[in-house]
């Protein structure tokens, strides 16, 4: 089984808890996810089975969206609504031109700092294992790009005003990197009054969106069945890649990792660039491997993930 599974995580189960679970189901070892959702966060989770996993580098660079529910007024050790309360303010009220110049400070390129909740690596650490550990450390800002944020839907006690409790519900879209709950944090620390991410769904991973995705409920019943038409294939989840289609002859040499020579096509859909990759296809259309164009103008690619057996 070889292919992209997309499933719609449920609240408080983990990333590595998902991958688990399916593991059992589909009964195979070789398995992984393109790109963590925190266990309180539900939403979309794009998981690579079989040769699909030598795919996730390049999908780890997927921009992401978020709905995404900031509280005022409020804000947390973790950021998010799991943490301990670390300072509450109830004597604000702000208008929603203000909130809206505060949004708008955070989109573009900007940086950010990773939260101490997180599984970024300092000093071989995981961040998350040192803050179990009451122990907090410096930790370096990353560049990352906010390319849509806006209002869908406040709470409010007040028409006219946002004032403690108030609930705003975002809809973001950003680059790889990218920690929501820092940047609900930081937007009520740029309005001065504090504010925490209480809930999060991922609503699209780089050419997958929630349409695509089906519940582990949805997946158990349909493998059970023998029914894995949910399972896509890899191609799917690179869609700019070009698709070059292999002369047979030339499949031993590609098995062996030999560089390809325009003889050895006999397909190619578009002109290719230096340095693209490419998916290498049998003539019926299966994926054999990942290729990288090394002179564009002779056409010679080199495979660099090769999935034929043998």
């Amino acid at each position: 089984m070889n292919g992209i599974i997309n499933v719609i995580k449920p609240m408080g189960m983990s990333s590595h808890q998902v991958v688990a679970y399916l593991r059992r189901v589909l009964k195979t070892r070789r398995i992984g996810h393109a790109g963590t959702l925190d266990p309180g966060a539900g939403g979309l989770l794009t998981i690579c089975v079989g040769h699909a996993a030598k795919l996730m580098q390049f999908m780890v660079e997927y921009d992401k969206a978020y709905v995404a529910e900031m509280t005022l007024g409020l804000s947390t050790s973790t950021q998010d609504a799991a943490g301990t309360t670390e300072s509450v303010n109830v004597d604000f009220q702000i208008t929603p031109n203000e909130l809206a110049d505060a949004l708008a400070a955070f989109r573009g390129e900007i940086e950010q700092i990773p939260p101490m909740a997180s599984a970024v690596r300092v000093e071989g650490r995981r961040l998350y294992e040192l803050s179990r550990e009451g122990v907090t450390v410096e930790r370096k800002p990353r560049r990352i790009t906010i390319h849509k944020i806006h209002v869908n839907k406040v709470w409010n006690e007040y028409e006219d005003v946002l004032t403690f409790g108030s609930r705003v519900l975002l809809y973001i879209e950003c680059s790889k990197g990218t920690y929501i709950r820092t940047l609900c944090h930081d937007v009520g620390a740029k309005l001065g009054i504090g504010a925490h991410l209480s809930f999060l769904s991922r609503v699209r991973s780089g050419p997958f969106d929630l349409n695509d995705g089906l519940t582990l409920e949805e997946i158990t019943s349909r493998t059970s069945r023998g029914d894995l038409s949910f399972v896509l294939p890899m191609t799917r989840a690179l869609p700019d890649w070009a698709q070059v289609k292999v002369n047979p002859l030339a499949e031993q040499r590609l098995r062996h990792g030999n560089p390809l020579l325009p003889e050895d096509f006999v397909d190619v859909p578009r002109q290719l660039q230096l340095d693209e990759y490419v998916f290498l296809l049998d003539v019926s259309g299966t994926v054999l491997a990942i290729g990288q164009i090394r002179r564009a103008s002779g056409l010679v690619c080199q495979p660099i993930r090769v999935f034929m057996e043998g």
